[in-house]
């Protein structure tokens, strides 16, 4: 029995943290961090990566925490009963620190080759990385896209701070001290703006048939809408994603509904707006679709070919309809007069928030960054160019001020 009592109604109070400690010199401060999050109130599981164990040994991170010390796949006391399973299945939260480059590089690319990056895969839990390297490796061009994958899938990144490091350089690179790390992960959970609150959310673009092989879309990859739903998730949202055809992963804690077409995206938002108090309509949805669809292959005349095209539902303007509609915020993609077109269209579908986005070469669609010009009745605000997943985060909380506001002015806060 560990010495160490826990905070009761500590900030962290019985969140369950899974430690996980890579290679490097910093790894002896993560034995504090395990003690200032038991401060918090938090109960703490430790993971460490065999390169870790050079630097501190296994019997401190045991005393500290209170708990066994995992650091390999093949205990196989433990993983007789699936113990990696287990672990990634209790953690409510999943803190990596120190986050060396190697295992940075590992858990983007999704590899699963010891028990941490396994546990990382496994686990629909929230995962926070904090780096701690040579100041050079921190700004080498595959570490910096490393980190850009991970914060695109929503991953939170604490860090690096800047300072003296071990090997006598300065700079970028250094593990923030314990204190920091407990106040960024409780300031992360704090953030709970959603919580409870039903949101729906449509991502991706939709395909209209021409014939069994061919068909007419768009360029959208998706990942807005899906950086989005993860975001409004991680605020403590009750997401549903209805998803055009995308290969994205689901992000966690969401529920998804997958179409294909405009009219497929249209009945599935339809029957279910009604029953959120969140609608994001972030999908690219085709305007046009072809009036008939060919039964056989289209074959080649040497004439040209005429495609009559009808013109799609637009969802978000019936769901503005509906007797009992939601919050609703649309998106714009325009090309060239950005605002004047946003503003034309927050009017016209009578939405309570559009974010209006420029498109074109290397701009909005399969990138990993956007900007957002944010409108409402009165008000505007320009998101900076960030990565999606940083853009998500600040769209979901400027959408809930907002919606707050809303319910505020009519009497139901």
């Amino acid at each position: 029995m560990s010495e160490i009592s826990y905070m009761s109604d500590g900030p962290l109070d019985r969140v369950r943290v899974l430690l996980g400690v890579s290679g490097g010199i910093a790894a002896y401060k993560a034995a504090e961090l395990v003690r200032r999050l038991r401060d918090a109130g938090a109960e703490v599981r430790v993971v460490m990566t065999a390169n870790a164990t050079h630097f501190v040994g296994v019997a401190t991170f045991q005393a500290l925490s209170g708990n066994p010390v995992r650091t390999s796949l093949w205990d196989e006391s433990a993983e007789a009963a699936m113990s990696h399973i287990e672990l990634a299945r209790w953690a409510d939260e999943v803190l990596i620190a120190p986050a060396s480059a190697d295992l940075l590089a590992r858990i983007a690319h999704g590899s699963a080759d010891d028990l941490l990056s396994t546990l990382v895969l496994a686990t629909t839990a929230p995962l926070s990385v904090a780096p701690a390297m040579n100041q050079q490796m921190w700004a080498n061009a595959a570490t910096q896209a490393n980190i850009a994958i991970l914060r695109q899938r929503g991953v939170r990144v604490f860090g690096p701070a800047v300072g003296s490091q071990a090997c006598g350089e300065t700079g970028e690179g250094r593990l923030p001290e314990a204190h920091e790390l407990v106040a960024a992960l409780v300031a992360a959970r704090g953030s709970r703006l959603l919580d409870g609150v039903r949101v729906l959310v449509s991502a991706g673009p939709t395909f209209e048939d021409i014939d069994p092989v061919r068909f007419i879309g768009n360029r959208s990859s998706g990942k807005m809408g899906f950086a989005v739903a993860a975001a409004a998730a991680r605020a403590g949202a009750v997401v549903r994603l209805i998803a055009g055809p995308v290969a994205l992963p689901t992000p966690a804690g969401v529920e998804r509904v997958d179409v294909r077409s405009a009219r497929q995206m249209r009945d599935a938002v339809i029957a279910a707006a009604s029953a959120h108090d969140i609608f994001i309509s972030a999908a690219a949805v085709g305007d046009y679709r072809p009036q008939m669809i060919s039964a056989s292959k289209l074959k080649k005349s040497g004439q040209p070919l005429a495609l009559e095209l009808v013109q799609n539902p637009d969802i978000i303007a019936e769901v503005a309809t509906l007797p009992k509609r939601p919050f609703l915020v649309g998106f714009a993609a325009e090309t060239d007069d950005l605002e004047r077109y946003a503003q034309e269209k927050l009017e016209r579908k009578g939405l309570d928030m559009i974010a209006a986005n420029q498109v074109g070469e290397s701009l909005g669609f399969e990138c990993g960054e956007n900007a957002l010009l944010l409108l409402w009745p009165g008000g505007r605000e320009q998101l900076a160019l960030a990565d999606k997943g940083a853009l998500a985060q600040s769209l979901i909380e400027r959408v809930a001020a907002r919606r707050t506001a809303k319910l505020e002015h009519a009497g139901n806060p």
